[in-house]
């Protein structure tokens, strides 16, 4: 599942991290933050999306 990329990460956000991680129960610190990007990804996705729809809508009309 994971390769061997890796970013660099400031010990004192990695210890707030690895924190907040075990609070909520994940396995590794990096299984959260796996799991933190790709929400933050999808959610993107979807807004770059819906923009994209209200253009197009626009373009044709059915919306001001």
């Amino acid at each position: 599942m994971f390769n061997s990329k890796k970013i660099a990460l400031d010990k004192t956000l990695y210890d707030r991290i690895a924190k907040v991680a075990a609070q909520a129960g994940y396995a590794s610190v990096q299984a959260f933050v796996v799991h933190i990007l790709e929400q933050q990804v999808r959610h993107l996705e979807d807004a770059k999306d819906e923009e994209a729809i209200r253009k197009r809508l626009e373009g044709l009309g059915y919306i001001d």
